[in-house]
């Protein structure tokens, strides 16, 4: 039978992985005018792992169908260096945390913006069981992220109750929040807004979370949520830092806040405010960080540095300000800049060169 020595050309390829995506009817349509080859493309397609229902679909297969091609696929030129896989697979035996963990972690965030605010739900006018359905998710996703070699089974416990019973107040937090950047930004046009398209908003959320499992003593796990929140808005929050109410960062892109800030309530931040150490050593484990009181506006630019550090009541801070000590309630501090003499295009002193310099404050 000369159609069992043919070899297939390299046209048929193409035709033939087209026939394995179809769906079955289609599928056997096609087969149908294979003739003597019908069985065997059929056995193929069959055992082929990537067609429409097959053991693709299957849990775990997928990705070692993946594994193989590319290892078949994979240059005879190119190959790790003697014993380094040995190294990577014995770092990969003794790792300890949960796989993923950043993964798991960004679904956290959205699971629980999710179940806090009816922007993030799948669907709008659902019933209670429904929330009580992204609840369980949000506790599972918790606790798999908890899943840590520092943190025993009664402390994961522990954890996740008391995590569970802040979540009405953390939800009136970000709502005041939420408020006070709708309040103070002529641009806002609502709540609504604020919640769905602001950096600011999104990273104060994700700073309220992770500084309540920070409070817990939970290891790790906050840090790698404050991380994905800088990540995505590029406002770097530590979740040890104290925050108030009615807290209002506007922009947002890169205001930076150290792990023992200690923030009062109604404060305002522009971008690029930085609230950081004046010194910096690994072994400082004291305030490093100033101290924000009530109804403080830092302008865009600021830095405000040390632990003894202590912006008064009601100041304003302007912008590109450098502070490194502490100024009294309601003061107005702003950088103050010369402006030298005019002069003529040629070089030569104007008319007005015997004007003394100006000079303003912004």
């Amino acid at each position: 039978m000369p159609w069992l020595t043919r070899p297939l050309s390299s046209r048929s390829l193409p035709a033939l992985h087209d026939i394995s995506r179809r769906g079955p009817a289609a599928r056997t349509k096609a087969l149908s005018g294979l003739g003597p080859l019908e069985p065997f493309i059929t056995a193929a397609i069959a055992f082929n792992p990537t067609h429409a229902g097959g053991t693709a679909n299957r849990r775990g297969t997928s990705s070692n169908v993946h594994r193989m091609d590319a290892s078949a696929h994979a240059s005879p030129l190119l190959a790790l260096p003697a014993g380094f896989a040995d190294v990577l697979a014995a770092e990969r035996a003794s790792y300890d945390l949960p796989p993923q963990l950043p993964k798991v972690a960004e679904q956290l965030i959205h699971a629980f913006l999710a179940l806090l605010f009816p922007h993030y739900t799948q669907e709008v006018g659902c019933r209670a069981g429904d929330v009580d359905a992204d609840a369980a998710a949000l506790f599972q996703l918790l606790d798999e992220a908890l899943t840590l070699p520092t943190i025993d089974v009664d402390m994961r416990s522990r954890v996740s109750r008391e995590f569970v019973a802040t979540l009405p107040k953390i939800r009136s937090a970000l709502l005041l929040d939420a408020a006070a950047i709708a309040d103070s930004d002529p641009a806002a046009s609502g709540v609504d807004e604020v919640i769905l398209a602001y950096p600011g908003f999104f990273a104060t959320a994700v700073h309220r979370m992770a500084h309540q499992l920070w409070a817990a003593s939970v290891p790790l796990l906050p840090r790698v949520l404050a991380e994905l929140a800088h990540r995505f808005t590029g406002i770097d929050i530590h979740p040890g830092a104290s925050i108030g109410k009615a807290f209002a960062i506007d922009h947002g892109t890169g205001v930076v806040i150290g792990e023992t800030c200690e923030i009062g309530d109604r404060v305002r931040l522009y971008q690029g405010v930085t609230l950081g150490a004046l010194v910096v050593e690994k072994a400082m484990r004291a305030k490093r960080h100033p101290t924000v009181e009530d109804d403080v506006i830092v302008y865009s630019g600021a830095t405000i540095l040390g632990g003894d550090t202590v912006i008064g009541a009601g100041a304003r801070i302007g912008g590109n300000v450098w502070l490194t000590r502490s100024v009294p309630p309601g003061s107005l501090i702003s950088t103050s800049a010369a402006i030298d003499r005019r002069r003529t295009p040629n070089g030569s002193a104007s008319a007005e060169s015997t004007d003394p310099a100006l000079e303003f404050h912004l």
